[in-house]
């Protein structure tokens, strides 16, 4: 057990440092501190010695040089039960530390805030981060507290050990002093590496652990900021497969400006549909496939009413998401207790997507790429009508967000029918015909969307004789002229966008 006896204490936000201060100004700790925290401090009523007069140098360089001396690191990082070290504190007159109290400059917040470089690069710490580096260093000795996000449980500390901390205690605080640095450190190279840089950091914050992965045997955890993206106003807690299903659920109704309702299942749109009225694009996305809306996940980007809400309320579904709700819209969907209800705050994540695999991480740019009616090129003899051009786009979003080997069939801006992650595409589109006569969808004057090329004839060939007349695909086959031919004798329009949206 160590007793602490000196602190050094320099920190920026000074949030709930004034509860700690008086826990260890009970406990006789002495202060050491710097600049702003040395005012903040006297103004408190206690005593505390400038870092300045131990050191004889003023703070220097705007501030930019305070505590980097031998007089203040000296005492950091001297070993205790090191002979030559005790010498040389008795030799050069320096104070042993026993506690360091940090709290960095806000590098991430100042990012968020502005793009003024200079402003940036004043809030990279130095004698912050090293400060929390030598302490965490000589833990067998010193304890440090590197962030007010840790003051609760430090002042728990303080009071449960009187003042004294052991040897678990202090590597516990120094693991939690490397994670913020690490953390800061990542933050700094990714603003400021210009991509040249060839390396792979990512770093979060204190993750959230959920009930389970996506097995009940499965540990799970999130690591992310959820309340920058919705806000929860009612129902159980999310879930791993919940988190999934949610992202696939932003992504696909991001890309959509109309009024819109999507039903996601297993990351794959299930039911979706553009309308002008709210409760008929709800009607129209559930007909899609009402067997596997069970379940699952709902989102929406209009306000929902309480009509929309009535209708809703008569399925079992897990989540629904939404930028806003009317009160007796709430009232209705409230009724089912672990039914989770979320606002939607924000649809513009990182534009980079990594997984990890094997021993190591892949890394790719996020699919941003939407088609639009001038990115068409027709390559048969017929082209499609204003109608089919206004599906082909509509169905061309689905299949960007549906699971690889894809077909997604669309009919007035409705899915009728999709196949999802097949090994063969012809696989795909049967299951995408099947889903739509086994729900009554017309097949007759829809539109076929694919996510990659066709190889051969064969699913153009399948989807006339279903009754669909229109085709949208990327289009790079070497064989790409034997479907243009079979649109060309069957009456059949055929455009391409020279983009794949594989999704694996």
């Amino acid at each position: 057990m160590k007793k602490i006896e000196t602190a050094l204490i320099s920190v920026y936000n000074k949030d709930g440092l004034d509860v700690l201060l008086e826990k260890l100004n009970n406990l006789k700790v002495k202060f050491i501190s710097t600049g702003g925290t040395h005012k903040y401090i006297q103004n408190l009523g206690y005593d505390a010695v400038t870092v300045e007069s131990l050191t004889t140098y003023p703070s220097i360089l705007g501030g930019r040089v305070k505590t980097l001396h031998p007089k203040v690191m000296g005492g950091i990082l001297a070993r205790r039960d090191n002979v030559s070290d005790n010498k040389q504190l008795d030799d050069y007159e320096i104070l042993p530390v026993d506690l360091v109290v940090v709290d960095l400059y806000p590098f991430e917040d100042t990012l968020k805030a502005t793009d003024n470089n200079e402003e940036i690069i004043e809030k990279i710490d130095i004698g912050g981060i090293t400060l929390i580096r030598a302490a965490a260093k000589n833990h067998k000795d010193v304890l440090v507290v590197p962030s007010s996000d840790l003051y609760g449980d430090f002042i728990d500390l303080l009071e449960s050990k009187n003042g004294y901390s052991e040897i678990t205690d202090r590597k516990y605080y120094a693991a939690q002093a490397f994670n913020v640095s690490s953390h800061y450190d990542t933050a700094i190279f990714n603003w400021i590496n210009p991509g040249e840089i060839d390396s792979f950091k990512q770093s979060y914050g204190i993750g959230s652990v959920l009930r389970y992965g996506e097995n009940p045997h499965q540990k799970g955890s999130f690591y992310g900021d959820l309340q920058d993206v919705f806000e929860q106003i009612h129902g159980k807690a999310i879930s791993y497969n919940n988190l999934l299903d949610l992202d696939a659920a932003i992504s696909l109704i991001k890309d959509f400006d109309e009024t819109t309702f999507a039903i996601i299942k297993h990351n794959n749109a299930c039911g979706l549909a553009s309308r002008q009225n709210l409760k008929d694009a709800w009607v129209d996305a559930l007909a899609g496939d009402p067997l596997s809306a069970f379940g699952g996940v709902l989102v929406t980007n209009r306000n929902i009413d309480a009509e929309t809400a009535t209708e809703i309320n008569k399925i079992f579904f897990e989540i629904i998401i939404a930028p806003s709700y009317d009160d007796d819209s709430l009232e209705i969907l409230k009724t089912k207790k672990n039914r989770v209800i979320l606002i939607l705050k924000n649809t513009n994540f990182q534009d980079i997507q990594y997984r990890s695999l094997l021993n190591g991480v892949l890394m790719q740019d996020k699919d941003e790429i939407t088609a639009t009616a001038k990115d068409l090129k027709t390559v048969t003899d017929l082209s499609p009508n204003s109608r089919e051009v206004e599906d082909l786009l509509f169905a061309n979003k689905l299949v960007k967000h549906t699971k690889s080997n894809t077909i997604v069939l669309a009919n007035n801006k409705q899915l009728i029918g999709s196949g999802t992650g097949q090994t063969s595409r012809v696989d795909a589109l049967k299951q995408a015909i099947d889903k739509a006569r086994t729900f009554n969808l017309p097949l007759e004057g829809a539109v076929m969307a694919s996510d990659a090329f066709f190889p051969f004839a064969d699913s153009v060939e399948i989807a006339d004789k279903a009754g669909i007349k229109a085709v949208i695909q990327p289009g790079g086959s070497i064989r790409d002229n034997d479907s243009v031919e079979y649109c060309n004798k069957n009456g059949m329009s055929m455009v391409i966008t020279g983009v794949r949206h594989f999704k694996h």
